[in-house]
């Protein structure tokens, strides 16, 4: 695949990034030829450590269709990093705007330039305790279904071992594999010429979230859960749990309070007869 409009900026990060990665991470990447080699289009890729963006950005970069990521937009603003974000064309999200399909704008034209934006759907690292992706956002749906771009579904393993979700220190012994497997496009067409509603774009993000996962479990070679772990309907659960164990407290507290009033009159009549 030609390389192109890669930039100085994208070369320069390259050059930074790529020594410590090939040093830390060996590698097993597949489905390159599942990469267009022309037009715009969205990857959608699994996130489960904090190094797998530099490790996936390796892996695209090797194409030769850098990706463009989506960042939150104070990252642009100042210093070397603000120049780095802006130099390699990642995209700024403004988080603050109140029309999503306007928060994405710049990776929908981003898109119809031809270039790739590569999206996280989860929107941060996965939660699942066993490392699968969780229920997702609806952004990279949004964009897919207004450009009606190939979305290339991206599956990574191993960056997780080297660093897991959350953790402070890496894990650098044994040397770990990336596993990168690109799967071919998803089709959508079936959600084309309908009004982009809230329900549509959850079944068009769970039809996308589920072609990763299906790439994962060819990576990972065992089955993901039947139901994606939703950080939304956990964090309810908790609360219910929360608000039971503090009622089953108060019944408690309740009925202790009630047997020590109780014994308070029979304690006293017991005193008078001695």
């Amino acid at each position: 695949m030609p390389r192109r409009r890669i930039g100085f900026w994208y070369r320069l990060a390259a050059v930074i990034c790529k020594p410590p990665l090939v040093l830390l991470i060996k590698r097993d990447w597949r489905g390159m030829e599942n990469i267009p080699a022309e037009g715009g289009f969205i990857t959608a890729v699994n996130h489960n450590s904090h190094v797998d963006p530099f490790a996936y950005a390796h892996y695209q970069y090797n194409t030769g269709r850098v990706p463009r990521f989506l960042a939150k937009s104070g990252l642009f603003r100042k210093g070397f990093v603000g120049a780095a974000m802006r130099g390699t064309g990642q995209i700024p999200v403004y988080r603050e705007s109140t029309d999503a399909l306007s928060a994405f704008r710049a990776a929908i034209d981003a898109v119809e330039r031809g270039e790739c934006v590569a999206f996280y759907p989860e929107g941060t690292l996965t939660r699942d305790p066993d490392g699968w992706p969780m229920t997702a956002k609806t952004g990279a749906a949004r964009v897919a279904l207004q450009t009606r771009c190939p979305v290339i579904p991206v599956a990574q393993w191993g960056c997780n071992e080297l660093l897991p979700p959350y953790a402070k220190k890496p894990h650098l012994l044994p040397r770990k594999t990336h596993q990168v497997l690109a799967g071919p496009p998803v089709d959508l067409s079936r959600f084309y010429d309908k009004e982009m509603t809230a329900e549509l774009l959850k079944e068009a993000t769970e039809v996308i979230m589920s072609a990763v996962t299906r790439q994962l479990e060819e990576i990972r070679g065992e089955k993901a859960p039947d139901t994606p772990y939703d950080p939304r309907r956990e964090r309810i659960e908790q609360r219910r749990r929360t608000q039971a164990q503090a009622q089953a407290q108060a019944a408690q507290a309740q009925v202790q309070s009630t047997r020590t009033r109780a014994k308070g009159p029979q304690a006293e009549a017991e005193g008078r007869s001695t």
